[in-house]
């Protein structure tokens, strides 16, 4: 979407103000997928950002009178979304977590980060912004206290100046640059193996047709060869994670559908920049339904990361079918 012309935002301005929701719309529109990816980030959640948007829309909504025009609307907006997602921290009193522990991490879709279009970002800032959407990155992201990691999205991803951030959090800049080198210590601590939002290359895709087919054919063994040394199997809300090659082959080989993994349909589709696999489960003795969904770290030909959410609601999210497409 193009960006309001000075004169249009100035007559949008006025008449939302008036009390014309349209006009409203028209002014934040072109800033509501990057809003809501900030609110993901900050939150690690997507019903938690879908949550936070709402509320952070009507907060605007209400608070438009304030909005003076001294800065770009989407800085004043930026504001809004990011003390609504402290405030929902807060109210939820969620302290940092370790590795094991985010219990609340969903995946987000890709359809929606490829909706973005932030005029207020140049298209190489743009790229940027989706690339620190991984879920390695978001999960690493939790760890931080909430003011910390507040600091580091906007100062790191968004841009913004440590003056800007100090501003927002009633703070002075010599604290905002402490607790962002802080937070960049925690973040390059907990790093593990790097993801990007590039397309698939022929070789992962190879990859990942290679596991679906051994999936689809119950050769534990062929799984077995797809996945690193050091794979790792995670399934939020479950602390708990599976390590190593052996283990995760032997976890296909006997939990989902009691190893029957045949009865499980597997569909393609994206999530945080990174390739992901619907899966869907007899229901019964009637036909598959959606069940949940796998994110895929694929490092040097081999599935180095397995994030599952056992979650049929995040179908929708994703725009899957509830029933497997058919073939």
């Amino acid at each position: 979407m193009a960006e309001i012309a000075e004169a249009e935002l100035s007559d949008a301005l006025a008449a939302a103000r008036a009390g014309d929701s349209e006009a409203f719309r028209v002014l934040v529109s072109p800033y509501l997928r990057s809003l809501h990816l900030h609110c993901y980030r900050m939150l690690g959640s997507y019903d938690d950002a879908e949550e936070a948007m709402q509320d952070a829309m009507l907060r605007a909504w209400r608070g438009l009178a304030t909005f003076e025009a001294r800065a770009p609307l989407h800085h004043w907006l930026y504001r809004i979304a990011t003390t609504t997602c402290l405030r929902t921290i807060e109210r939820r009193r969620r302290s940092p977590v370790s590795v094991g522990e985010i219990t609340y991490l969903q995946p987000y879709p890709d359809r929606l980060l490829e909706q973005i279009s932030d005029v207020a970002l140049d298209p190489a800032a743009a790229v940027e912004q989706r690339e620190t959407v991984t879920l390695a990155f978001v999960s690493a992201l939790q760890r931080l206290p909430a003011t910390q990691r507040a600091i580091l999205i906007l100062r790191d991803v968004l841009v913004w100046t440590s003056a800007e951030v100090a501003d927002l959090m009633h703070t002075s800049v010599p604290a905002v640059n402490s607790s962002l080198q802080r937070a960049r210590t925690t973040m390059q601590a907990s790093a593990r193996r790097p993801t990007t939002v590039e397309s698939l290359s022929a070789r992962e895709r190879e990859v990942l047709d290679r596991f679906v087919r051994a999936w689809q054919d119950c050769d534990i063994q062929a799984l077995a060869d797809l996945l690193r040394d050091d794979a790792i199997l995670s399934m939020p809300p479950e602390a708990a994670a599976i390590v190593g090659r052996d283990r995760v082959a032997d976890f296909f080989a006997t939990v989902p559908a009691d190893g029957r993994l045949d009865l499980i349909r597997l569909v393609h589709t994206r999530a945080n920049g990174q390739p992901a696999l619907a899966a869907y489960l007899p229901d019964g003795d009637g036909p598959c339904r959606g069940y949940g969904v796998m994110v895929l770290t694929v490092v040097d030909d081999a599935v180095a990361e397995i994030v599952g959410f056992a979650d049929p609601a995040l179908f929708e999210h994703f725009d899957l079918p509830l029933t497997p497409p058919r073939s």
